[in-house]
């Protein structure tokens, strides 16, 4: 079987490395399942069509390799042909598997539905390639290749669905060179990272365990995060080349004319943009040097502009592997490139610590529920704090202020160690309250109604005041929410010609 047509490229060491050890184990094995983990852009489209051209050679069989996405699938086709493998891409116009060619590249629900409609057989299939085979779509197919090597790429070893382990599909991860030492080695750039911290209290969740779009939409859509944004940019990123992430297509448009107000170059792509306009966006994003792109999740995969040299995470997420993929954008490394900013706006790495800390995959292979735990751990979900959300509504009617939690909890025990009365818990609240309503009202009217609609949030930190006394009555509980509401309006109504005048 004659795959190739022009000398094959060299490889990176590491590259090298992992071919052959993958090689070497479908030599030994009859049923191999196995996962491969290499950092985003440490070359696995590169080491996965290597191996396709070195397994037809090796053993006369056929090849297919599945992706998610359509640019995933041209950008495949393409490292295979650049190495000299002959492929076909199987779309709406071309979708039979035929005796002149060897390697196939689709897109999984397209081979899906060719499997279905009997249209292709299977049976001479000997490997099957899965692209980022933590979206886990592949598994529809599974049992259509019973008798093929499987093996699965990506760059974070973690099933998009809980439910759903990798460990479930794949007996043995194969890791790679980590990103730390992709960095050292001169093969990605090095990050320098910048955390503003946000309040996410308002954020709600979906289905599927990540923030949804809605309450996204409100949150980074506010004045207040507006602003922050802006600051940020202008503070680690004013003239260079940005590429911004955000969960909403509100939330980017909003970005948009925020940054064009502010006289900066910047353009707004989502996934309803025409094929046409996203062409010349990308094109002109490549050749201007101070661009500003922002954008709604469709830039994560598929997507190659090494010039990048700062990625902004306006949102915020519970994935891991979106985490990676959207930080990756900006790691590509040129000769007149060797380092790249992160400006986390979504408290990203706090929760998932810093994009170049080495991660045990393995562990995270074998007891994904534990590594989920933890996730949800580190992004505040056991926290008292956290599950008390705002609602969208209330959420609203406070644009100009960023926290608006308050640790009781907190307050009380550093109250306790520094030997202040548990009372002066209650007064801090009251006061960051009071600025809440004064920050975000025109007149002492508005602000007293906005002191009305913090009743339920006032309810709350009352109740966890009175958990930490312990001791305390239901009648006292039921006096301090009512004292509490009156001394709140009581000093709106005192600081509002204070805070009017200045």
């Amino acid at each position: 079987m004659e795959t190739t047509t022009k000398p094959v490229k060299a490889f990176y060491t590491y590259q090298e490395r992992d071919i052959k050890n993958i090689l070497d184990q479908m030599e030994h094995a009859s049923n191999l399942k196995l996962l491969y983990q290499l950092p985003t852009g440490g070359g696995k489209t590169v080491v996965f069509s290597e191996i396709a051209r070195q397994f037809m050679a090796r053993f006369g069989k056929k090849v297919i390799i599945l992706t998610h996405r359509i640019e995933l699938c041209t950008q495949t086709s393409r490292t295979l042909k650049n190495i000299g493998v002959k492929n076909r891409v199987i779309n709406s116009t071309n979708g039979n598997i035929k005796e002149d060619c060897d390697c196939y590249v689709a897109m999984v629900e397209t081979l899906r539905n060719r499997i279905k409609s009997k249209k292709i057989k299977t049976a001479d299939i000997g490997l099957v390639i899965v692209d980022e085979a933590h979206h886990n779509s592949f598994r529809k197919l599974m049992n259509s290749f019973k008798k093929a090597f499987i093996i699965g790429v990506t760059a974070t070893p973690f099933s998009s669905d809980i439910t759903k382990p990798m460990n479930r599909h794949y007996k043995s991860l194969i890791t790679g060179e980590n990103i730390a030492g992709l960095i050292e080695k001169g093969f990605l750039a090095k990050p320098t990272s910048y955390v503003y911290e946000v309040e996410l209290n308002s954020l709600k969740t979906g289905l599927h365990g990540d923030y949804t779009v809605s309450s996204s939409n409100d949150l980074y859509s506010s004045q207040v995060m507006q602003d922050l944004l802006l600051n940020a940019y202008r503070e680690q990123a004013a003239g260079t080349k940005t590429l911004i992430f955000n969960n909403g297509i509100t939330a980017s448009q909003k970005v948009y004319e925020t940054f064009t107000a502010a006289g900066i170059s910047i353009k707004h792509l989502d996934n309803k943009t025409s094929d046409q306009d996203r062409k010349e966006i990308l094109k002109w994003f490549k050749k201007t040097k101070d661009a500003v792109l922002t954008s709604v999740s469709i830039l994560t995969t598929g997507f190659d502009e090494p010039t990048v040299e700062n990625i902004i995470l306006n949102r915020p997420t519970t994935s891991i592997t979106l985490y990676h993929q959207m930080v990756g954008r900006g790691a590509r490394r040129l000769p007149s490139k060797k380092s790249f900013r992160i400006i986390d706006l979504g408290n990203n790495i706090q929760r998932f610590g810093n994009w170049e800390e080495p991660v045990d995959w393995q562990h995270v292979f074998e007891h994904p529920d534990v590594f989920a735990k933890q996730l949800h751990y580190q992004a505040g979900g056991t926290s008292a704090v956290q599950s008390h959300g705002f609602s969208a509504e209330l959420r609203a009617k406070f644009p100009n202020t960023l926290e608006m939690t308050f640790d009781i909890e907190e307050h009380y025990q550093e109250a306790h160690h520094t030997d202040k009365k548990p009372k002066t818990v209650i007064q801090q609240s009251i006061r960051q309250q009071a600025k809440m309503c004064l920050d975000n009202a025109a007149t002492l009217s508005e602000a007293l109604s906005l002191a009305e609609a913090l009743k339920p949030e006032i309810e709350w930190r009352v109740k966890q005041y009175v958990k930490c006394l312990e001791n305390a009555s239901t009648n006292y509980k039921q006096w301090l929410i009512e004292d509490y509401q009156q001394r709140l309006k009581v000093l709106i109504t005192k600081l509002f010609p204070k805070m009017n005048a200045a």
